[in-house]
């Protein structure tokens, strides 16, 4: 998978323990919705990217955080490119991050992103706050 340098740190989900750590990384589905939203924005996978964040509160102590973005907010943002979709993170939030699968769930109770955090020690019922 190609990288291109946006921020000053580049990551690929093509090496998950790599030397630069684990990475996040979108399912299938999940980058499909990412697409639908970057569409609705106007923009496409090449002028579009996910900001992935981790905030504090929530019911667990922090919270994910998902927005559409264009570019790095920081020089030290992080860029991930998975499933040709490019996600961008603070270094606080990569930190809480690493080794994240981030998914797509629908059915008739409701749809959205579900996270499976290998960091996580603990989470809510809701699945979007987190402990470490």
């Amino acid at each position: 998978m190609s990288q291109k340098e946006i921020g000053t740190r580049v990551m690929s989900d093509t090496n998950t323990a790599g030397s630069t750590g684990a990475v996040v990384s979108l399912s299938e589905q999940a980058a499909d919705e990412v697409r639908k939203f970057f569409a609705a924005e106007g923009l496409d996978e090449k002028s579009g990217a996910l900001r992935v964040s981790v905030l504090p509160g929530g019911c667990s102590g922090f919270e994910y955080g998902l927005e559409v973005d264009e570019e790095p907010a920081a020089e030290d943002d992080l860029v991930v490119e998975s499933q040709g979709v490019r996600l961008l993170m603070d270094p606080f939030s990569a930190q809480y991050l690493a080794g994240i699968v981030i998914g797509y769930h629908s059915s008739f109770k409701g749809s959205g992103f579900t996270f499976e955090n290998p960091n996580a020690t603990g989470s809510c019922g809701c699945g979007t706050s987190f402990s470490v």
